[in-house]
């Protein structure tokens, strides 16, 4: 069962500060190599991009590949210099979208 995407970003910082920022989404990330009980092939079905844009600009971005487990879990990096909005976007295969927003404050 796919849940919300999990995004540690700290609600603070200081001007031109550099903070850590965590993501994870619960996916099952299948290559369409493995076989069910019954012998079929399980459909390919993963995350194949993710992109963290800071205020409409993109901070961050990785292109996910097979080798990749079961719920990527994402550690990276931002220099933050002013108050905005963090937007994340995790994009499947089949084209489906999974979409977070976090705000914050730069003093």
């Amino acid at each position: 069962m796919l849940k919300q995407p999990l995004v540690k970003v700290p609600g603070s910082a200081g001007k031109g500060e550099i903070i850590s920022i965590k993501t994870k989404l619960r996916h099952p990330m299948e290559t369409g190599w493995r076989d069910n009980a019954l012998g079929q092939k399980v459909p390919r079905n993963r995350i194949n991009k993710f992109i963290c844009s800071f205020n409409g600009k993109d901070v961050f971005s990785a292109d996910l590949h097979s080798g990749i487990s079961t719920d990527p879990y994402l550690m990276f990096n931002a220099r933050v210099s002013e108050s905005g909005t963090f937007r994340f976007i995790w994009y499947e295969d089949g084209g489906r979208e999974y979409v977070k927003h976090w705000n914050i404050e730069v003093s």
